[in-house]
């Protein structure tokens, strides 16, 4: 990548419609964003991969946490670059059943989101992927919230988004993060 291709990345602002987003789902679908429609927010949790065990707990916690956010009509779905093999047994090994999860999420579509990608340093890491992010998406297809992570660890909290849905859901809270 050229210096000037790193610097036309997305400034994505919240108010402004979101990236397109169509990925393939283990449920054999294409995934489209713009086909979604949630009462308040589709909440798009993009993760590492396979080889990641934060992840595994991350997604695990998701899953453990999606009908309280369905309850408040958020509609989720966690994505990665892995391949479908690997993908599948991300899947089993934490035992998802019920989050829907997208694959072959590839580099381009990355950066249109504005993630930030990483070259594996480690033999269990992929040679390029995404760093951990968080989405919420109103109904109009307007990005509302993001967090966009650049370690492992950079990740918010399910219990704390929860907590601050409860609170801005009935408020009918404005944008933030709507200038650069």
């Amino acid at each position: 990548m050229t210096q000037s291709e790193k610097t036309t990345s997305p400034k994505l602002l919240m108010g402004n419609l979101a990236p397109v987003l169509e990925v393939k789902t283990l449920n054999g679908t294409i995934w489209k964003l713009a086909d979604q429609t949630p009462n308040n927010y589709t909440m798009i949790v993009f993760y590492r991969g396979l080889h990641c065990p934060i992840c595994e707990q991350y997604i695990t916690d998701l899953e453990q946490k999606l009908d309280a956010f369905q309850k408040l009509g958020v509609e989720a779905i966690a994505i990665s670059g892995d391949s479908l093999e690997k993908t599948q047994q991300f899947q089993q090994q934490a035992n998802i059943q019920n989050t829907t999860i997208g694959y072959d999420f590839t580099p381009d579509d990355m950066r249109r989101w504005g993630l930030y990608l990483t070259k594996g340093h480690f033999e269990s890491e992929p040679a390029l992927f995404s760093e951990p992010a968080v989405f919420l998406i109103k109904p109009d297809g307007r990005l509302y919230f993001a967090n966009i992570g650049t370690h492992p660890f950079s990740r918010v909290d399910f219990a704390f988004l929860l907590k601050g849905l409860e609170y801005i859901i009935p408020r009918n809270y404005p944008f933030r993060g709507t200038e650069w």
